[in-house]
């Protein structure tokens, strides 16, 4: 009967797994059972199987940059490395003067 109306199913056997992303989840149909259908042109899937929703591990904080210039002021006037200049210019919110003095007292 479907047929005589333009409506072809299609089963999907082979997929063992639907993942659809989404900005903080993703959300997950595990051994799902797939209909591919097709109607007037367009093509809709009917899925079950076991739903199960999965939160996103943020996204790793890029590396904070500061300026050159506050970089070499604070390696200089406290007599570290690149590294230490940085991680405490990190802790000062980007202050080069809380910086140095963390670094030197």
């Amino acid at each position: 009967m479907m047929a005589q109306m333009g409506i072809k199913a299609t089963e999907m056997p082979d997929v063992k797994r639907i993942v659809m992303e989404g900005g903080q989840k993703d959300y997950i149909i595990e051994g799902p059972q797939v209909t591919r259908i097709e109607a007037q042109g367009e093509v809709t899937f009917q899925v079950t199987g076991k739903f199960r929703e999965v939160l996103k591990k943020p996204a790793p904080q890029a590396e904070a940059s500061f300026p050159e210039d506050d970089v070499k002021l604070v390696m200089e006037q406290a007599n570290v490395t690149r590294e230490k200049a940085i991680e405490a210019l990190k802790k000062s919110g980007g202050e080069p003067a809380t910086a140095i003095v963390d670094l030197t007292s």
